[in-house]
């Protein structure tokens, strides 16, 4: 493996996020990925065979088709460079999701609450319509803290450890958990494998991305006793084996409640709580918190180019 596939790739790929976010003017490998969903489903539904199964050939066939068509791209003469550049970049979102999490907040903080809570909505899939200004922030700081590893993490994570290709197979699983991973009786068979497949894949980096956090919020003088006492036990309280972890570190890192009431396809979810109990975010609570993530993906991100660059190298 050359050296600046091992390196200079994820490192081009973590400095572009960081300046322009997401690439909104070049076709996005998660849009090519959601139609082949899409179409994929489609078919097994027409032809109508059981779901299930169809959702676990879905996890074995898709990722692997993802991590081919990027390796045969990537092997094009003078261009695989900078096409491995690209999909590294496309295949990260920390930079977009700061921008999009400040503007909600900016929003609520000029008082356009239905502008805030239509901001918010293209970023979670729970109903936002009737979310007070605190629910809004909550809702904020959850999504920020556990995008925060699904966003950039995971995929750098993988992205160091197995190359674009690989990074490309994580995330069409994660694309198939966030399109097919709901209980709900369109895809409660469908999608039990992708969501299945997405924790196994997840537990790692979610994990790090936690512990990540808490050394951040140390640096920078935020509660991180509270932090590291509570981060297991309340990181167990979420359904998800990950969500909960980089959640947890949040919610105690800033004394902010997470959890709590949330409307999902018109049904009310009683979510469990995170943190400090009625602890409510304010407007320079959900700023910081960006900030951490910011700063927190930014230093797993080198460390993995540091520590699994070399061992990768090395191997």
């Amino acid at each position: 493996m050359e050296i600046h596939f091992i390196f200079i790739v994820p490192a081009a790929a973590l400095i572009l996020d960081t300046l322009f976010g997401d690439p909104k003017c070049l076709p996005h490998p998660v849009r090519l990925i959601g139609r082949a969903l899409d179409r994929y489903e489609a078919s097994a539904r027409r032809v109508g065979i059981d779901l299930r199964a169809a959702g676990w050939g879905a996890v074995i066939l898709l990722p692997a088709a993802a991590w081919s068509v990027a390796e045969f791209l990537m092997a094009i003469p003078y261009l695989g460079l900078l096409i491995a550049v690209y999909l590294a970049y496309a295949g990260l979102a920390l930079g977009c999701l700061a921008r999009e999490a400040y503007r909600v907040a900016a929003l609520l903080d000029t008082g356009d609450l239905p502008g805030a809570r239509a901001a918010l909505s293209m970023l979670v899939s729970r109903d936002t319509s009737t979310l007070t200004p605190d629910e809004v922030r909550r809702t904020l700081a959850e999504t920020v803290s556990e995008n925060l590893n699904d966003g950039l993490v995971a995929p750098l994570f993988y992205l160091v450890l197995l190359g674009p290709g690989g990074m490309w197979a994580y995330k069409t699983v994660s694309t198939m958990d966030s399109m097919w991973g709901y209980r709900t009786e369109r895809f409660r068979d469908l999608g039990r494998g992708a969501a299945k497949a997405d924790d196994l894949l997840a537990w790692i980096p979610a994990r790090i991305t936690a512990w990540v956090m808490i050394l951040v919020g140390w640096r920078r003088g935020l509660d991180h006793a509270a932090a590291r006492a509570n981060l297991a036990r309340d990181a167990a309280r979420v359904e998800s084996p990950n969500a909960g972890w980089p959640m947890a570190a949040a919610a105690w890192l800033l004394n902010g409640q997470m959890g709590g009431k949330a409307v999902y396809f018109g049904e009310i979810k009683d979510k469990p709580v995170l943190g400090p109990a009625g602890a409510v975010w304010d407007r320079q609570m959900v700023r910081t918190l960006i900030r951490l993530c910011k700063s927190s993906g930014h230093l797993a991100g080198w460390l993995f180019i540091a520590v699994l660059g070399c061992l990768r190298w090395a191997l």
